[in-house]
């Protein structure tokens, strides 16, 4: 680990304990003031830390905006995984995926493997990108324009296939289609013999909050057959954006 970021780690853990002056800072990090100014103004700048009118720093809004997006994570892939599981069996044993969105990325949360003897690449920790799988798609189709701007940049367009988008025009058309007709595709667009449908699921006040997908090798399913699939997928998060709303009306 990098020596500044130990000790911007330190200052955040200082600041755990609530604000904290300059002085006090250099003194607990045993370090110079204008060494920790200089982090301070970074992490400042970043909204981890926030500084009130007599210059005591504090915890900023970017840390609990980052804690209260992993409580979610953990939370709904909780909840989704015995749905998730079951929506394996119904559909004969097929690769089943969760994903959320984190800082203009989707992340595979949760998956639940095929029983086929074809593997794919994914699984949890892992990026799915998002101009190539269904859940990208989903999770990015009813972004605010600002945020997308932030997810267009992180994308670099890498075409998997041949199939796969490769431009911002036509990512931005494809998320109009999606956004029309309530899910997405993957059409052999990120593993060329994989096809792909996925659903939204939404929190009671209609926001996206994660993506589920089925997966089907085309030897097992050609892309009307994995069609065929989506009503039970949809069901599936219909069930899971219900047992989610009753969980976070509890508590």
């Amino acid at each position: 680990m990098s020596q500044s970021l130990a000790r911007a780690l330190q200052i955040l853990a200082e600041l755990d304990a609530g604000g904290r002056s300059l002085d006090e800072l250099a003194r607990s990090l045993e370090v110079h003031k204008t060494t920790v100014l200089r982090l301070l103004r970074t992490l400042e700048d970043d909204r981890f830390v926030r500084r009130d009118d007599n210059h005591r720093y504090f915890l900023g809004s970017r840390l609990f905006e980052l804690g209260t997006s992993s409580l979610e994570q953990h939370t709904i892939r909780d909840i989704a995984l015995p749905h998730l599981e079951n929506l394996g069996r119904q559909t004969g044993g097929q690769a089943i995926h969760l994903a959320a969105y984190e800082s203009g990325r989707a992340i595979y949360i949760a998956k639940v493997e095929s029983t086929s003897s074809v593997r794919m690449y994914s699984r949890v920790g892992l990026i799915a990108p998002v101009h190539a799988t269904a859940v990208g798609k989903v999770l990015t189709c009813e972004l605010p324009e600002r945020q997308l701007a932030i997810a267009l940049a992180a994308t670099d367009f890498r075409p998997f296939t041949r199939r796969t988008i490769t431009t911002q025009d036509a990512f931005r058309a494809e998320l109009a289609t999606v956004r029309e007709q309530g899910w997405a595709e993957d059409s052999a667009e990120h593993e060329d013999f994989i096809n792909c449908v996925g659903a939204p699921i939404r929190d009671s006040a209609g926001r996206i909050i994660a993506a589920a997908s089925i997966s089907v090798p085309d030897v097992i399913l050609d892309r009307d057959g994995v069609h065929d699939l989506l009503p039970s997928l949809q069901q599936t998060t219909a069930a899971i954006a219900a047992d989610w709303a009753s969980t976070t009306e509890r508590t």
